[in-house]
C-alpha cells in the first residue's frame, strides 16, 4: 500500500463527517493497511503475485483484523500499517475459500478501536455507506450501495447475494463497508465493470463471516466437508462457459481438459452460467469426488470425469515470525 503522502481519493467523493450519524473519524481508525509477501514457489504467486498490499479491519480489541483473504494467502510475511506511523507484524490465521474473507492477528498492540460487526442483510438499495480506507477520510469513499445480487467468480466462487457500491474505491482490497449506523457490513473483494460501463466495488457481505468466525478462529477454516475443486477457470461469454486458464497441476489440468473447451454439462445436466455449473460441481459430493462432465473442443463433444480436489493442501501454511 501506498505511504500516506502519495495518493488519496478526489475531494468530491470523501466522505465528511457532518453527513453521518456516528463519529466518522473514530470508524475509520478501525482500518488499517496491509503488506504480505509470499514464497516464490507459492500456488498463488503466479496468478496474485508474492507481494500483496490492501486493507483491514481491526473487529476485535487483541487486535484481531478481517481482510480479504487474496491478500493474505500463503503469506509467510505480514506488516500492519497504523494511521501513527508504526508498522506492526501480523499472523496469517485463516482463509475461507467459500466466502473469501481472511483473518489476520496483530502480533503487537495496535491501540485502535475494533469496529463492531452490523446486519449486511439490514442494507438497501440506495443506502448511504462508507467505503473505508487504511489513512482516514481522504483514503475513504462516501458510496451508495447499487446492488445487493449473485455473484460468481471465475475461480470457483459464488456468492448468493455479494454487495455492490458506487463510487468506486481505487484501492478496494480489504476496505471497511461502514453502514449507516457506523459498524461493518462487508470487506471490499473486487472492481468490476457494470452494465453501462459503470465501475463499481463487490463487497463481501458480513453476515457471512458471523456463522464461521470461532471455526476460523481456532481450526482456520470452517467445520464440514469441503467443497470440490477442479482448479480450471472459466469465462461466461455470452451463453457459453469457456475454459480460459488452468490450475498448475490442478484436477482439470490432469483430467487433460484444456484452455478453449466450452464446459457444456455436469453428470448429464446442461449447465447455464457460471454460478450453475460451480453448483452442480459442489452438488456431487466432498473433495475427492469424481465429476462427470461433457466438453466440447474444436467442435467436437467429449466426457471426461475429473477427480476432484481441495485446493487448501496446495498452498503454503502460514508461518509465525
Amino acid at each position: 500500500m501506498p505511504s500516506t503522502s502519495d495518493w488519496k481519493v478526489s475531494s468530491s467523493v470523501q466522505p465528511r463527517p457532518g453527513d453521518y450519524g456516528y463519529d466518522l473519524d473514530r470508524a475509520l481508525q478501525s482500518v488499517v493497511g496491509l503488506r504480505a509477501t509470499m514464497p516464490a514457489d507459492a500456488f498463488t504467486a503466479e496468478t496474485l503475485g508474492t507481494e500483496r498490499a490492501g486493507h483491514g479491519v481491526v473487529i476485535r480489541s487483541d487486535g484481531l483484523i478481517l481482510t480479504i483473504g487474496y491478500l493474505i494467502t500463503e503469506a509467510d510475511q505480514i506488516w500492519i500499517h497504523l494511521a501513527d506511523g508504526r508498522a506492526v507484524p501480523g499472523h496469517a490465521l485463516a482463509y475461507d475459500q467459500t466466502t473469501g474473507f481472511g483473518l489476520v492477528q496483530a502480533l503487537a498492540r495496535v491501540d485502535v478501536p475494533a469496529l463492531s460487526l452490523g446486519s449486511s442483510s439490514a442494507l438497501k438499495l440506495g443506502d448511504d455507506v462508507v467505503i473505508g480506507g487504511a489513512g482516514g477520510r481522504k483514503r475513504s469513499v462516501a458510496a451508495k450501495v447499487v446492488g445487493k445480487q449473485e455473484f460468481a467468480g471465475y475461480w470457483e466462487y459464488v456468492l448468493d447475494e455479494a454487495i455492490f457500491t458506487s463510487p468506486t474505491h481505487p484501492n478496494w482490497g480489504g476496505t471497511a463497508l461502514i453502514g449507516p449506523d457506523g459498524d461493518l457490513l462487508g470487506i471490499g473483494s473486487l472492481q468490476l465493470e457494470a452494465n453501462g460501463g459503470k465501475d463499481i466495488n463487490m463487497i463481501v457481505p458480513i453476515d457471512l463471516v458471523k456463522p464461521i468466525l470461532d471455526d476460523l478462529l481456532m481450526h482456520g477454516r470452517p467445520k464440514g466437508p469441503v467443497r470440490p475443486w477442479l482448479g480450471f477457470y472459466v469465462a461466461d461469454a455470452g451463453d457459453k462457459l469457456v475454459v480460459m486458464g488452468l490450475a498448475s497441476k490442478g484436477p482439470a489440468q490432469r483430467a487433460r481438459i484444456e484452455s478453449g473447451d466450452m464446459v457444456l454439462a455436469v453428470n448429464g445436466v446442461s449447465v447455464v452460467g457460471l454460478a450453475d455449473l460451480f453448483r452442480k460441481i459442489w452438488a456431487m459430493g466432498s473433495a475427492g469426488v469424481e465429476v462427470p462432465m461433457t466438453l466440447s473442443r474444436d467442435g467436437q463433444r467429449y466426457d471426461v470425469s475429473v477427480k476432484s480436489g481441495d485446493r487448501n493442501l496446495l498452498l503454503k501454511t502460514p508461518r509465525m515470525h
